[in-house]
């Protein structure tokens, strides 16, 4: 009857999933594709060292331990999480004993102590989000459902690692009682907790108590699942592909615009003549159908850790700018018009692109003070661990503003009409000359 029960939920739990994964998938699709120019062997080594060994993480060595905790715990976990789907599917206990003999408890072990740390890591950080309340995690954008999110996650590991100890230390004590389905582990920690929780229980008692944790370890990772596809924490699969897709140019590199380069070269007799055309050319981006599929991917992926909006010198100085907020409101309007195209039969979320329109963009989500706060630093792009580039989505609205519609800040003006007509920011070029040799 437990394997049935087991099965029929892990059935709906994976199924729901898929959906909603699939639903990011095609939000992402909706962007622009983009050329990957494959160094496959840069891209694996980035893969290795960025997204799985958290190289980056590391420029903040004590935040970068903690998560480590947690990171270490996360994939161990998985050994134990296959194992629990082939003993709820069969009903065996501990299938993997029997073949791995001495190693397993060895995993096992190392497994409780992971947790240990991972729990003492968690409540570390719901105490930095919560209790001292770094300015990072306090900045408007986070107020809402994204304190929340991130609140929640940290609660469900609380209860993930309550529902592995409330399993193992019921099994130590039931390894002595009925060693014939109960086999001898090495449990470090539970070991220690087994007696003191449940050393007054009787066997049947006991019994209850693993399946008790077994079901709370289970449920709670089924219902992690389901969540995962709607919470920040997306990044855990997303980090990886977001880093092998990274341009391999360097990061912060501004693109030159094909279309005007073009112009140019012609207008100075280094190129063909660019021919003339009644239709008014586009330049930038105004939505999400006008950015790249790994500008889209960058959204998706991004942890909400606030690591580029605390170096951005915009940010630091009072400006309404934050990179952090940029990429959630790109998410947010994927996710948006991914959710209204799914009702759309008539409209393809691969294709079709001109035939929507909502009467919003992305500059009904972010402000224009927002985007021409910017400096082009690059600290927000050198600062993200998974290598998200909220500066070239910054650009391409800038270039939308001031290409496509012709706005700007009025203190802008006399630049561009000095850069247009003098080839340099100074109303004349000897003022500049004189500033070189000043």
């Amino acid at each position: 009857m437990s394997s049935i029960a087991f099965i029929i939920i892990a059935s709906v739990v994976f199924y729901f999933s898929f959906r909603a994964f699939f639903r990011v998938y095609q939000n992402i699709q909706l962007g622009k594709p983009f050329d990957s120019d494959l160094d496959k062997a840069g891209r694996w080594k980035d893969v290795l060292l960025i997204a799985f060994g958290q190289k980056k993480m590391f420029d903040r060595p004590l935040a970068a331990i903690f998560h480590l905790f947690i990171y270490l715990a996360f994939l161990l976990t998985q050994i134990e999480l296959i194992e629990i789907f082939i003993d709820g599917i069969f009903g065996s206990h501990r299938f993997f004993a029997a073949y791995l003999g001495g190693f397993y408890s060895l995993v096992v072990g190392l497994i409780e102590v992971l947790s240990l740390l991972a729990l003492f890591a968690t409540l570390i950080f719901l105490s930095r989000r919560n209790l001292l309340r770094l300015p990072r995690f306090t900045k408007a954008e986070l107020l809402g459902w994204p304190q929340q999110d991130a609140n929640l996650i940290l609660l469900g590991e609380i209860l993930l690692v309550f529902g592995i100890f409330t399993m193992n230390s019921a099994d130590h004590l039931l390894q002595s009682i009925s060693p014939e389905h109960y086999p001898s582990v090495f449990l470090p920690v539970s070991g220690i907790l087994g007696p003191i929780l449940f050393g007054s229980l009787d066997a049947s008692t006991l019994v209850f108590m693993e399946r008790f944790g077994w079901w709370q370890h289970v449920l709670v990772v089924f219902g992690f699942i389901l969540y995962l596809p709607y919470s920040k924490h997306l990044h855990i699969f997303l980090a990886f592909p977001n880093v092998y897709f990274r341009p391999q140019k360097p990061r912060g590199e501004m693109e030159n615009i094909p279309a005007i380069m073009d112009e140019v070269k012609s207008m100075f007799g280094l190129g063909p003549e660019t021919p003339v055309s009644d239709e008014l050319p586009v330049f930038g981006a105004s939505d999400i159908f006008d950015l790249s599929r790994k500008n889209l991917l960058d959204a998706y992926t991004c942890t909400e850790c606030g690591r580029c909006t605390s170096v951005c010198p915009a940010n630091l100085t009072g400006k309404k700018l934050s990179p952090r907020k940029i990429m959630m409101d790109v998410r947010d309007r994927a996710t948006e018009v991914g959710n209204t195209l799914k009702f759309k039969k008539n409209i393809s979320t691969s294709g079709e692109r001109s035939a929507y329109d909502d009467g919003k963009n992305l500059f009904s989500y972010i402000s224009r003070e927002e985007i021409r706060a910017c400096t082009t630093c690059n600290a927000c792009v050198e600062a993200c661990p998974v290598l998200i580039n909220p500066l070239d989505i910054i650009l391409q609205l800038r270039r939308y503003e001031v290409l496509t519609e012709s706005q700007t800040a009025e203190s802008w003006t006399p630049m561009f009409t000095s850069l247009e007509n003098q080839g340099c920011v100074w109303q004349v070029p000897q003022e500049r000359d004189a500033w070189i040799h000043s």
